[in-house]
């Protein structure tokens, strides 16, 4: 016996949560399944603490899906985006720069959210629908393909038809692996940190990267908590100091954190649990496979810098939609699915050698290549044609 369906998305984070929102509000029959099941409390063991800033490109996708009328009111804005150079001798800013998002439209870059209430409020639409089967607690194990279908075994033995297979499956993809699909493989020996904090300065729905090496320091804002105004921080450096600052008591972290931060915001209080992961980039030599597409980290990884990530995951998947609503019956064609990797990969490309660059730059150390990232920073902002386009480029708009 076996189950058909017409997607069967392996990976239920919150890139494939949104992709089986999607679709299924598109009328498709859609089965989601991961491994781990969803945690949807700030507090509970396990949960998500990092956010996501949601780019203005990426909300037609999200309303077509019944999701940002649920989001919306939980969501901070991201009205200013700026940049602090500190690599100076001792650690204070000495160029600072907005970029502010009055200079494109009337419309901030983006809002952002925990990715915690992400899942709550995606499971919560998930259950709306009649035609979407989410199914936690189980992993993709086998994948055959063939010309009309994709034929999935769970981790609980049983099989599924899809007419479609949609890889969400993270960085280590097995679906990406069954279809012998290669990946390119980026490392820089850096860890990320993430954690909220709060402090006493509002943060004025500015986003503020700080940098002098190792890699960024970033607030990103928070609806305020208990009247403190609040900010999720990603903290890059190098893996081994970020290895140490996860063993220090809560007050000597803190301590290091305002002085990374240059004190732009105040002393600094933490707030929550501090989580870690390895940084490298990735890209799979192709986005699509027999009556399969890959989607979001099955496809591509980069560092979280500028807000890239999730939002390259829903213009994936406002591609694959498109051409799923544009031709019904060739769902999973070979048609359908070159045409998906023809749209995304350059993209994708172009997108992650940016981010690899950038990342790069944020990582230097000797003061005379620090200096020189000062300049370029402080030119590149000066050409009000440049930094318009810069901008454009950033959110993904033209």
């Amino acid at each position: 016996m076996r189950d058909t369906t017409d997607i069967l998305i392996s990976g239920g984070g919150i890139a494939g949560l949104a992709a089986a929102c999607a679709f299924g509000a598109a009328g498709f029959r859609v089965i989601c399944v991961e491994p781990d099941p969803p945690v949807t409390e700030a507090r509970a063991t396990g949960s998500d603490l990092r956010t996501t800033a949601f780019l203005h490109p990426s909300i037609p996708v999200l309303e077509a899906a019944g999701l940002w009328a649920r989001l919306a009111p939980h969501a901070a804005a991201l009205q200013i985006m700026r940049i602090v150079d500190a690599g100076g001798p001792v650690a204070e800013p000495r160029v600072i720069k907005d970029f502010n998002a009055a200079d494109l439209s009337d419309k901030p870059f983006g809002w952002n959210l925990p990715n915690w209430l992400l899942r709550r409020e995606m499971l919560a639409r998930m259950a709306e629908l009649p035609d979407v089967t989410f199914l936690p607690g189980l992993a993709t194990t086998a994948v055959l393909t063939r010309s009309t279908e994709a034929l999935v075994t769970l981790s609980d033995g049983r099989r599924i038809a899809a007419r479609l297979l949609i890889g969400a499956d993270g960085r280590g993809s097995m679906v990406r692996q069954a279809l012998g699909i290669k990946v390119r493989t980026l490392r820089y020996g850096q860890k990320a940190l993430a954690f909220a904090t709060s402090h006493p300065i509002p943060h004025d729905n500015v986003s503020t990267e700080i940098h002098r090496s190792g890699g960024p320091f970033t607030f990103v804002p928070l609806p305020d908590r208990d009247g403190r105004p609040c900010s999720a921080v990603v903290w890059m450096d190098h893996a081994a100091e970020v290895d140490r600052r996860l063993t220090l008591p809560a007050a000597e972290f803190e301590a290091e954190m305002m002085d990374r931060s240059c004190g732009l915001l105040g002393p600094l209080k933490l707030e929550s649990r501090l989580t870690a992961w390895p940084i490298i980039a990735q890209i799979a030599e192709r986005m699509a496979g027999e009556r399969t597409a890959l989607m979001a980290e099955a496809a591509h990884v980069m560092p979280p810098i500028g807000a890239q990530g999730l939002n390259m995951s829903l213009a994936d998947l406002t591609a694959l939609l498109d051409l799923a609503m544009a031709d019904r019956a060739g769902l999973g064609s070979p048609a359908m699915l070159d045409a998906y990797h023809r749209k995304r990969h350059l993209d994708v490309q172009t997108r992650v050698m940016g981010i690899d660059l950038l990342n790069r730059a944020s990582q230097i150390g000797a003061q005379p290549l620090r200096d020189m990232r000062a300049t370029a920073l402080d030119a590149l902002y000066s050409v009000a044609p440049v930094r318009r386009g810069l901008m454009r480029a950033g959110i993904g708009v033209r």
